[in-house]
C-alpha cells in the first residue's frame, strides 16, 4: 500500500476541480445533492436581489446603451469641460457613457410592486427590452406582478407595459401613476406611439396617485418634478429601514450629484429639477437610507453621502 500522496484518476480530477469553482463562486462547498444539481448563479443575469428588512428588492436590467455624455446627460453651456474632466478622474471615456436601465420589483409577502417596465419589445435591437428575460432569470413570473406603479411617461419607462404585439405585458397588474404626469403625456396633441400604446389603451387599467399616496402597503409616491412635469420617486419601508428609488429624478450618478447646477438635456424644467434633487439627495443622506437611480452605474443602489457644498454617491458592496 502506497503512504505518500494519493493519486486521483482523470475523471475523479476534474469532478474536484468543478467542486473547487463552484467553491469559489459561492463560498461553500457542495455537499450530497447539492453537488449533483447545479444551482443558478445568484445576483447574476441581469438581476440583483437583496432585503430591505423585511422586503424583498430586485432589481433588474433592461439592458444598457452606450452614447456620448455630451450634450443629453451634461447639458449646462460652459461647464461641459468641467464635467468632463470630473469623468476622466474617475476613469470615465465622456464619450462612451454607459447608461443603464433599471426597474424594480418590491415583493412586499402581499404584493409584488414593479417600478417602470423598460424600453419594451421595441429596443431588443438596440440591446434593451431585456426586462423580461431577467425577470425569469430571477424567478418572477409576469403573471405575479399585481401592481406597476409608473414614475413618468417617457419610453423608456412606460414602453414594456405591452408586448410587440400590444397586449398587456403583465396581465394581472393593477397600473399606477401620478395623477399630473399622467394627465400631461395623455392630453398632448400628438401623442407619441408609446403613449399612445402604454398609457392612452391601458387608460381604463390606471388609478391616478397624488404626492405621498400609499400605492400598496409600504410603498409610497414622492412627488419628484422638473424632470418631467409631475415626476414621482417611490418610497419602500420596512420597519426602520428605508429605500427611495429616484426613477431618473436622480440624474447622473456623478455629475448630478457634485455639481449643484446639473442638469440632464431631457430635464424639462432645469430650475427645477435643481432643487428637487438637492431636497432629494439631502433628504437620502439625512435619513441614511437605500438608493437606487435608474440610470445609475449597474446594479444603481448605494447610499448618498453629504460633503461641504455638494453630495456623492456610495455605491453598496455587491453581495451574491
Amino acid at each position: 500500500m502506497e503512504t505518500g500522496t494519493p493519486r486521483l484518476s482523470r475523471r475523479q480530477a476534474l469532478a474536484l476541480a468543478g467542486s473547487a469553482g463552484l467553491a469559489a463562486a459561492t463560498g461553500a462547498w457542495p455537499t450530497g445533492a447539492q453537488a449533483q444539481t447545479p444551482q443558478p448563479a445568484a445576483n447574476g443575469g441581469g438581476f440583483y436581489r437583496f432585503r430591505l428588512g423585511s422586503v424583498t428588492i430586485t432589481l433588474l436590467s433592461d439592458g444598457q446603451a452606450v452614447a456620448p455624455t455630451f450634450p443629453n446627460f451634461a447639458a449646462n453651456p460652459g461647464r461641459q469641460e468641467v464635467y468632463a474632466q470630473y469623468l476622466r478622474e474617475h476613469f470615465i471615456d465622456p464619450d462612451r457613457f454607459i447608461n443603464n436601465f433599471i426597474p424594480m420589483v418590491v415583493d412586499t409577502g402581499r404584493n409584488k410592486v414593479l417600478m417602470d417596465t423598460g424600453v419594451g419589445p421595441g429596443g431588443i435591437q438596440g440591446g434593451l427590452g431585456r426586462l423580461p428575460a431577467h425577470l425569469q432569470a430571477a424567478g418572477i413570473r409576469a403573471e405575479e406582478i399585481d401592481t406597476i406603479f409608473i414614475s413618468h411617461g417617457h419610453g423608456d419607462h412606460i414602453g414594456g407595459l405591452t408586448t410587440a404585439d400590444r397586449r398587456p405585458a403583465f396581465p394581472n397588474a393593477r397600473l399606477y401613476m401620478g395623477e399630473a404626469d399622467f394627465n400631461f403625456w395623455t392630453t398632448q396633441q400628438t401623442p407619441s406611439a408609446a403613449v399612445q400604446a402604454n398609457l392612452i389603451a391601458l387608460r381604463e387599467r390606471f388609478a391616478l396617485v397624488r404626492p405621498n399616496q400609499e400605492i400598496v402597503p409600504g410603498v409610497i409616491a414622492v412627488l419628484t418634478p422638473g424632470h418631467t412635469v409631475g415626476h414621482m420617486a417611490v418610497l419602500v419601508t420596512s420597519g426602520d429601514a428605508k429605500l427611495m428609488h429616484f426613477a431618473d429624478a436622480g440624474g447622473h450618478w456623478l455629475l448630478s450629484l457634485r455639481f449643484p447646477e446639473h442638469y440632464l438635456g431631457f430635464d424639462a424644467d432645469r430650475e427645477l429639477v435643481v432643487r428637487t434633487r438637492a431636497e432629494m439627495f439631502g433628504r437620502a443622506a439625512a435619513e441614511r437610507m437605500v438608493v437606487v437611480g435608474y440610470h445609475f452605474a449597474w446594479p444603481g443602489v448605494g447610499y448618498i453621502r453629504r460633503r461641504e457644498t455638494y453630495f456623492e454617491f456610495v455605491p453598496a458592496v455587491f453581495t451574491f
